[in-house]
């Protein structure tokens, strides 16, 4: 074979590798790009997905909201309900009372009616959690009581609540209003008495 020959054989075979070489990497860019597409198209299909989550639980959020609101505005609104019902069982007690005082019935049986609906009424405030502030007898507390008065008194300490002229009254620990008393306060007596003890003890000291 003559040199031309060869050197045209050489030139065809050195032409026909790079094409082939070419051909593989055209094939794995194709590939390599549907692999692309693919994951596109499922981050896609999750974004969607995600997305529509959202807007339900959004949507879920704003019933639920809506739904609280409304059940709050109801127990607000209907919150003595029960109270309300059981004060008219003590209305329906105080009108026998006055049918009764109007059929011209003696006033002993009028007062027994009207004290067991002032029981009754009691019971219901109780059972509401409303109770009263003890008074008489106690030591006079200025966030429970309200004085109205002192008393000079030879038998009770001072500061005591002698007398209790309106009721001061509780609802679940929390005061509703104050009791308005009398509270004792020394009298000018004993504390002349005292002034005399101390003064006849400080002279027998000497």
């Amino acid at each position: 074979m003559s040199d031309e020959n060869k050197s045209t054989e050489l030139e065809t075979a050195t032409d026909a590798t790079p094409t082939a070489a070419q051909s593989d990497s055209t094939t794995s860019l194709e590939s390599e790009i549907a692999h692309l597409r693919q994951q596109l198209e499922a981050k896609e299909l999750e974004a969607k997905t995600n997305y529509d989550r959202f807007v339900r639980q959004a949507a879920e959020l704003e019933n639920f909201k809506k739904r609280i609101t409304r059940e709050r505005d109801e127990a607000i609104r209907f919150a003595n309900e029960l109270l309300i019902k059981d004060l008219l069982q003590v209305v329906d007690n105080l009108e026998r009372a006055v049918a009764h005082a109007a059929g011209g019935g003696n006033d002993k049986p009028l007062v027994e009616g009207v004290e067991m609906v002032l029981r009754g009424f009691l019971d219901v405030l109780v059972k509401h959690g409303v109770s009263p502030v003890a008074s008489v007898g106690k030591s006079f507390d200025p966030s429970r009581h309200e004085a109205m008065a002192q008393v000079e008194s030879e038998t009770e300490e001072s500061n005591t609540i002698v007398a209790e002229h309106q009721k001061g009254y509780l609802f679940r620990e929390r005061l509703l209003r104050p009791a308005l008393v009398t509270v004792a306060k020394t009298s000018k007596t004993n504390e002349n008495k005292n002034d005399g003890s101390k003064v006849e003890n400080e002279s027998s000291d000497d």
